[in-house]
């Protein structure tokens, strides 16, 4: 374990070094670091404070108030619902009622497993295509709640390759 925090450690002195000569130095560290872990670990904070001169309520402001960040590890995969008007036209709120109940979690939440971190986002440009999802850095366009758990059973389908 401590060999794991160590390693941690030493890959958030190298985020937080890289970027800690740029003005306005924070919000550039907080995205590398959430870009390499998928969340803000509980050991950038102090790292951030020694290497920036701030405070650790600073960070703490800065990441409590961007929804972006996240502070506990996601899932293996975040599926983001859009939630814009123009989705909940075309049927985004029966899409999160089903996704909420099939998945068995609310938005920010993570299933058991671990496979799926739900998330509600404000528009991801397909508005003509809407209700949409993203996954990673993928949008699929027209979901429905069948094509919902069709995404769902792939993405928590684990392919065996045997040799």
């Amino acid at each position: 374990m401590e060999d794991k925090q160590t390693a941690m450690d030493h890959t958030l002195e190298q985020l937080v070094g890289s970027l800690k000569h740029l003005p306005g130095a924070l919000l550039p560290i907080l995205h590398s670091i959430q870009d390499h872990f998928g969340y803000i670990p509980d050991a950038a904070t102090p790292i951030i404070v020694r290497e920036l001169r701030i405070t650790a309520a600073d960070v703490h402001g800065v990441v409590s108030f961007y929804h972006y960040f996240r502070t506990e590890q996601p899932g293996r995969h975040v599926v983001e619902i859009c939630r814009a008007e123009a989705c909940q036209a075309r049927g985004a709120r029966e899409l999160e009622r089903h996704a909420k109940a099939s998945l068995g979690i609310d938005y920010h939440q993570t299933t058991p497993g671990r496979d799926i971190t739900l998330k509600a986002v404000y528009c991801l440009g397909n508005c003509a295509c809407g209700p949409s999802v993203r996954v990673g850095k993928q949008i699929k366009a027209r979901m429905t709640p069948a094509r919902f758990d069709a995404l769902v059973n792939e993405l928590t389908t684990y392919k065996l390759e045997l040799n």
